[in-house]
């Protein structure tokens, strides 16, 4: 079958952010398929096209996969006027692609919403079957975080949401709470889990030539974040956490920030202001030189801000990076990735907003390296038996393969 794939966030290896669509169009073309991918440009993205764009759009084959990158520039800088200018641009220029273009199926993943939107053309005006995969739940999640407060705005994309569901042939959720909050609209035997997963072989520890930043000694004890470093994300936690360590002397734990956002200048600054010389900042590292990084660092940490609608609807794809480094992992909020790591004894979870415990969870993880090492045992197990992404690739090939019929 030809699907045709619908995500604005798309990136190749190549980039700094997470390549599941790559992954799960890759296990799709091993199985047979054919898949177009439309997309945007994302500013840690890279699409694996180098052409010059002609009448707003470039395209080419990147590893199989028939990549459409239409030249709507976003960035984690941008306000959210701007994203939302871009987020309609690119739903309403993906239509028109949707409409024309000879396919067997859309398949279309968030966020934002406003990805449903080709998938919703393609269904009711070119008849083509339509797969919804939600990454978060909207307007729940920017509700919650009180990011969109206007009851209008919030009415249409609750209205959008549930034509989604409802229009979609099948659903898939990326976490127990998306798909429990897909289940509110359609029936649950047309929603499927499909976490983010582990890519084992290319994030295998004991491949990875291991590397640290240049400030970094190689007698610290360092955790590693590696994400966007926005509103979202609450790395004000960290830094609150260096202050707890500075003060007990503990200068030997160092906590590296790896990535770029619309907080991180703010961060900087205050770490600057406050003189944490234990808060480590790097910029954005390509997909490919993740795993020496992980292999270098002692702790993954798995931070959130505290907003009740994280603790079951986010599946954050540094978690199972993590995992699959074999890492253990220090979260710092309520819900089902802090069940799974206290489950499998593969990290400590620390309560929101408590620098004391977090600061104690380092120093206890850091003063026992024998617990260290059985945590890496564990989070590699968890890796392989939950979580192998091709396992989960799979998966999302039969939904994809059964809608299709």
């Amino acid at each position: 079958m030809h699907v045709l794939y619908f995500h604005q966030y798309f990136s190749t290896r190549l980039g700094s952010t997470g390549t599941r669509s790559y992954e799960m169009a890759q296990k799709l073309i091993q199985a047979g398929h054919k898949v177009t991918m439309v997309c945007g440009s994302y500013g840690p993205s890279n699409t694996g096209l180098t052409t010059s764009f002609a009448n707003g759009r470039r395209q080419g084959v990147v590893d199989g996969i028939e990549v459409i990158e239409l030249e709507l520039a976003s960035s984690n800088h941008d306000g959210l006027l701007k994203r939302t200018w871009i987020f309609l641009k690119y739903s309403l220029r993906s239509s028109w692609i949707a409409l024309f273009n000879k396919a067997d199926l859309v398949f279309a993943t968030s966020t934002p919403l406003t990805a449903a939107i080709p998938g919703l053309v393609a269904r009711w005006l070119g008849g083509k079957r339509f797969v919804f995969e939600v990454r978060d739940l909207w307007p729940e999640l920017p509700k919650a975080m009180g990011v969109i407060k206007n009851p209008i705005i919030l009415a249409a994309m609750g209205w959008l949401e549930r034509r989604a569901y409802k229009a979609a042939k099948h659903c898939i959720g990326l976490a127990p709470g998306i798909v429990n909050g897909i289940s509110k609209h359609i029936p649950k035997d047309r929603v499927t889990l499909v976490p983010n997963g582990c890519d084992l072989d290319f994030l295998d520890p004991a491949k990875a030539t291991a590397w640290r930043p240049a400030t970094v000694k190689d007698t610290d004890f360092v955790a590693v974040f590696a994400g966007t470093h926005g509103q979202a994300n609450g790395l004000d936690a960290v830094l609150d956490a260096a202050q707890e360590l500075k003060r007990r002397g503990r200068v030997d734990i160092k906590l590296l920030l790896v990535g770029d956002g619309k907080q991180k200048e703010a961060l900087m600054a205050r770490a600057a202001k406050q003189e944490l010389d234990n808060v480590v900042f790097h910029d954005n590292v390509r997909k490919d030189k993740m795993p020496g990084l992980l292999a270098g660092a002692d702790v993954g940490m798995q931070i959130l801000a505290n907003v009740p609608a994280f603790y079951y609807g986010t599946s954050p794809n540094k978690f199972f990076d993590y995992l699959a480094a074999g890492l253990p992992v220090l979260n710092n909020y309520p819900g089902w990735v802090a069940e799974l790591i206290e489950s499998h004894r593969c990290g400590k979870a620390v309560p929101p907003d408590n620098p004391s415990a977090f600061a104690e969870a380092l120093i206890d993880l850091a003063d026992h390296p024998e617990q260290c090492q059985t945590m890496r045992i564990a989070s590699r197990k968890l890796a392989e038996t939950q979580f192998d992404r091709n396992q989960l690739a799979d998966r999302l090939v039969k939904v994809l393969e059964n809608a299709a019929r």
